[in-house]
């Protein structure tokens, strides 16, 4: 088996897989609606928020669908720097809302001054914004672009992608005014896939209520009405949510502090060797991620040769996502894994270099 530094799916810990094979029960039974009760109020603190939080059987663009669907009956900004915000926009748009691109460059960061221009120069409903772009280890400015929102756009909702950020960077959507905050199982929660989470503000879902043609499957509104009863529409993925309450208990245990500590310190140790090794970081410095590196292959290294070499060591890490393949690979560093974990990497990468 080899250690994952790829941005998802990651390494899980035996503890947290060994939960999945507790025997099932009904889903609408006391017993499960107790178990989805504890399990969101534990997810809260990674949000840090009191809103309300759902559990969905889907990946993450699951919830970037639910976003766009229940959150604006048209005008969609949507910031683009990457292959996920990309999607994200591709989403709005195939769901018959009129989305705007507010483009940044690859391996630059949407800034505040340019969500403002926009807001002044049209109404949007909702401004949707990846927080850490895992295509190029790109944080953006999440709580500043918020501010300016709150500011020159107050009736705006603002929703957050942090897939490959949350519970391994602190966002306190609470406080920095965010309406929609949305992750998925498989990267810095470190889980297996198949879950989402997200938590929505009361005014988010006030405003769901007016939005036609929500859908079923991702309707904030039918989703609030069954969490009230602790329960969920449609079967959910009982095993997967036995596995998030293991992990969401072994995350307090670290402490929220801490992991947030580790993740930088491990993202400070990658994004040193990089130029000491001879590459360069993809990401403008100042906006680069605390979970994943995306390394400019300035040394024209063949990535598959590199791949097979690290795989015989019993590691595995990532070539460029999409328009960035063979031109970077990417380095993770979320989840469980430590800073002992990554120096093996590092020590692994340049005897194949040398």
């Amino acid at each position: 088996m080899s250690t994952m530094f790829v941005p998802g799916p990651v390494d899980v810990d035996e503890e947290v897989l060994s939960a999945q094979s507790q025997q099932m029960v009904p889903h609408r039974s006391r017993e499960f609606e107790d178990l989805y009760r504890q399990t969101r109020a534990k997810a809260q603190p990674l949000f840090a928020t009191q809103a309300t939080i759902f559990i969905v059987t889907s990946s993450g663009t699951g919830l970037q669908e639910a976003a766009v669907r229940n959150l604006a009956k048209r005008d969609v900004l949507s910031c683009v720097n990457g292959a996920f915000s990309q999607r994200w926009y591709e989403v709005a748009a195939t769901n018959a809302k009129q989305a705007d691109r507010l483009e940044a460059d690859w391996g630059q960061p949407i800034l505040p001054e340019m969500v403002a221009d926009a807001l002044s120069k049209k109404e949007y409903e909702l401004i949707t914004l990846v927080h850490n772009e895992t295509s190029t280890g790109v944080q953006n400015p999440v709580q500043e672009i918020a501010a300016v929102v709150t500011e020159v756009s107050p009736e705006t909702l603002i929703s957050v992608d942090a897939v490959s950020s949350l519970a391994g960077v602190k966002i306190e959507m609470d406080a920095w005014g965010l309406d929609m905050v949305l992750t998925s199982s498989q990267k810095c929660l470190a889980l297996p896939p198949g879950l989402a989470l997200a938590a929505v503000s009361d005014r988010a879902l006030a405003y769901a209520k007016n939005v036609p043609a929500r859908g079923w499957y991702f309707d904030l509104v039918r989703l609030e009405k069954h969490l009230n009863k602790d329960s969920t529409p449609a079967t959910p993925a009982m095993s997967l949510i036995y596995a998030l309450e293991r992990q969401l208990d072994r995350i307090q245990d670290e402490g929220l502090e801490n992991r947030f500590a580790r993740h930088s310190t491990m993202a400070q140790l990658v994004q040193d060797w990089v130029p000491a090794n001879g590459f360069e970081v993809f990401a403008r410095d100042g906006y680069r991620s605390n979970t994943v590196t995306a390394v400019k292959n300035t040394l024209g290294l063949d990535f598959d040769s590199l791949d097979a070499f690290l795989i015989s060591r019993g590691m595995r890490i990532a070539n460029g996502y999409g328009q960035l393949r063979g031109q970077t690979f990417r380095i993770a560093h979320m989840g469980e894994t430590q800073m002992t974990d990554l120096k093996k990497l590092l020590a692994a990468i340049e005897e194949f270099v040398a």
